[in-house]
């Protein structure tokens, strides 16, 4: 079955949107019979697509959220179980045979679920408490690095994992205001270290400051490193490994590691991006990039 004969309407949900979901079908080629491993399931749309475009396909899938296994379980109920596999672990903590997979996907970032949820915090757009938690179950929360990391380490962390130019100003009023309870509060405070006339553009001044908080309290850069050593090992030969990543941090890891990881031939020489009609149905494709490699040998 080609992407164009497949009723999207059947796996679309209020959970998660897949974002470019032709360009991850075309370029991991599925087959017949092939073994796939979906690194950050969500609500199963990507691998609803890979099990629909071709029979006897298997996935073993893997996402660090409760909450987004029980969807994804419930998207891809049209299957047997036999062709299917639930792990609820971080990529990074995952280990499985060499050349067990036909293809590897994984789709970075927060998904819509978990954005469009209050209570998980990881939006300044509702009031929330600092939580910002993929795993529910860890113990870090951005309320413990807000309140309690000192001046100079949290400047560090908004200029590195934020790319932040006022992370500095935005460090010593936050010390200097906190403690923070909540997700509006914070974000508040981070808008007033702002010149007035940079205050009220398309991009929320707190946007990277909540970015790099994100990123600190799931590890997101560490792991994905992880992912990116180890993952090659997993696939069989001529098999293809499919990042989507939405900041230029994980964009810059993905294709660093493609172009030097020796076992790795890359396909994409600049990553695919979506386009127009999709950024109008589905905003959160808009800073969305694919890049795949292919397995040597």
């Amino acid at each position: 079955m080609t992407f164009q004969e497949l009723d999207l309407s059947e796996i679309i949900s209020s959970y998660h949107l897949p974002v470019l979901p032709e360009a991850v079908i075309q370029g991991l080629e599925i087959k017949e019979h092939g073994h796939y491993l979906d690194a950050t399931v969500g609500g199963g749309g990507h691998s609803a697509l890979i099990l629909k475009t071709v029979p006897y396909v298997k996935i073993t899938a893997l996402d660090q959220d409760e909450s987004a296994i029980a969807q994804a379980k419930q998207t891809l109920s049209f299957v047997d179980n036999n062709q299917i596999e639930f792990y609820h672990t971080n990529f990074a903590n995952f280990d499985c045979q060499p050349a067990t997979f036909d293809g590897i996907l994984a789709d970075l970032g927060v998904n819509s679920h978990q954005l469009d949820t209050p209570e998980r915090g990881f939006s300044f757009q509702k009031e929330a408490d600092l939580d910002m938690r993929m795993n529910p179950h860890q113990s870090l929360t951005a309320s413990d690095i807000i309140n309690h990391w000192d001046e100079t380490s949290l400047a560090d962390l908004f200029y590195h994992y934020g790319e932040e130019r006022y992370s500095r100003k935005i460090a010593r009023k936050l010390v200097k205001n906190r403690p923070f309870q909540t997700t509006t509060e914070l974000a508040s405070a981070i808008a007033l270290c702002f010149p007035p006339k940079k205050r009220y553009g398309r991009i929320h001044p707190a946007t990277r400051v909540f970015q790099a908080l994100r990123i600190a309290v799931n590890n997101e850069l560490d792991n994905l490193k992880i992912l990116l050593e180890i993952a090659p090992n997993w696939l069989k030969p001529q098999g293809k490994i499919a990042i989507i990543s939405f900041h230029s941090l994980e964009d810059r890891l993905v294709k660093h590691h493609f172009r030097n990881h020796p076992q790795l031939h890359v396909a994409t020489k600049k990553p695919i991006t979506a386009s127009a009609e999709e950024n109008h149905q589905n905003p959160r494709a808009r800073s969305a990039k694919l890049r795949i490699a292919q397995k040597v040998g």
